[in-house]
């Protein structure tokens, strides 16, 4: 069968989907851009990036209404010869995973699937759910070729990494892995081949080494705070010429629409039996508690005004997505006279400006710490937390 577009990306406004849907639109494909959210399709159309991601902006004014187009319209499914879900898979309020949102959005897609179409899965799923899919596809008579690609980009570097790391294929038939991995080859030319619950496994595994990482991080400057000692006094000379501590991460909040997400599947897979899981989510979510309590250690919040430098929940980019300086914002609330918040990504009137918050406050949080934050200059006379050590005036608090 003749196919009038090349893919056709579900979700493809999103931060997975529209980033892969620019890249292979570069690559000379046809590419269709699906979405249910009407502001970010409009935003689309004019060439205009919906969120911050570093080399998108231009391509997308280069692409849109030629290799690229935007829509709500479903239909367009089936006139496509690869079909990739990029959906996003939250866990629900329990941190259980929820098979019923994928289930339902491929039976909402069943009536428009074609004869001989690639389905690719590129969304983190919970271990068994591509088999899942598999067999609720051949259930309904649905004769499609099913693979999951799991995505592995970070946030800002979509573009390169798409282009610069290797690509995990799984499938069910070689026919399938073989047509797949010509795909993703026109990204990378390293495709690394599994089955499909190892594939989704690999990228768990993955997120959640990263996740125990920065925990490990966190509690070692935890630790040496609790002593009065600077961490990053401690942390250079561990990691100075010594290869065997190359890979630590510095401490700072972890938090985000994946990492602590895919631990709790995890941890959910292995029947709850995950002690490393569950202390690296413990470390990770206490550390704002952990600040405010030193704080209340040296000064009576109740009489002073609190700030929060930077509210997404990393540095350097505009989502705020189970941000930890949300969580730090609500225990302020509770604690402190007043709380000002303020981020140069993140659009709220509730903000007051980087220097209004150096200004009126006491007490100031690094909790997102944006390259144009450099620029500012804290008075010596504020009760200063900077976990990151982004000022250079070390982490103790």
């Amino acid at each position: 069968m003749v196919f009038d577009f090349d893919i056709f990306t579900v979700g493809g406004c999103g931060r997975v989907g529209l980033p892969l849907s620019i890249a292979f639109a570069g690559k000379g494909l046809k590419v269709v851009v699906y979405d249910i959210d009407g502001k970010k399709i409009s935003s689309v159309q004019k060439g205009i990036m919906p969120f911050l991601e570093e080399g998108c902006d231009e391509r997308l004014k280069l692409l849109i209404n030629k290799n690229l187009v935007a829509t709500g319209d479903l239909s367009l499914l089936s006139r496509s010869r690869f079909v990739v879900i990029t959906i996003g898979t939250p866990v629900e309020e329990h941190l259980n995973p929820q098979y019923s949102a994928m289930k339902r959005l491929f039976i909402d897609l069943m009536p428009h699937f074609t004869k001989g179409q690639y389905v690719v899965l590129r969304s983190t799923v919970y271990p068994g759910t591509t088999e899942k899919i598999h067999n609720l596809l051949k259930e309904h008579g649905v004769r499609v070729n099913l693979a999951f690609c799991p995505e592995r980009i970070a946030e800002g570097r979509a573009l390169c990494e798409l282009e610069g790391l290797p690509q995990v294929v799984c499938a069910f038939d070689q026919e399938t892995i073989w047509e797949v991995s010509k795909l993703f080859n026109l990204l990378t030319e390293e495709i690394v081949i599994l089955k499909p619950i190892e594939g989704e496994l690999a990228k768990l595994f993955t997120n959640v080494w990263r996740y125990i990482h920065f925990a490990i991080a966190n509690q070692f400057y935890m630790i040496a705070n609790q002593y009065g000692l600077d961490f990053y006094c401690i942390y250079g000379a561990m990691t100075h010429n010594y290869p065997r501590t190359r890979g630590l991460p510095g401490p700072g909040f972890t938090a985000g629409p994946c990492l602590f997400k895919d631990t709790m599947q995890l941890a959910a897979f292995n029947n709850n039996n995950f002690f490393l899981g569950h202390a690296a989510m413990l470390i990770n979510e206490g550390l704002p508690n952990y600040i405010v309590q030193k704080l209340k250690e040296k000064v009576d919040l109740r009489n002073k005004k609190a700030g929060i430098l930077g509210m997404t929940y990393k540095a350097d980019c505009d989502d705020r997505r189970d941000s930890l300086s949300y969580k730090l914002k609500k225990i302020l609330e509770l604690e402190a006279k007043e709380v000002y918040c303020s981020d140069v990504y993140v659009p709220d009137d509730s903000f007051v400006s980087p220097e209004e918050l150096l200004e009126k406050c006491d007490v100031v949080i690094v909790a997102a710490p944006h390259k144009e934050y450099k620029e500012l200059k804290p008075g010596k006379d504020k009760l200063f937390v900077d976990v990151w050590n982004f000022f250079g005036r070390g982490g103790r608090i």
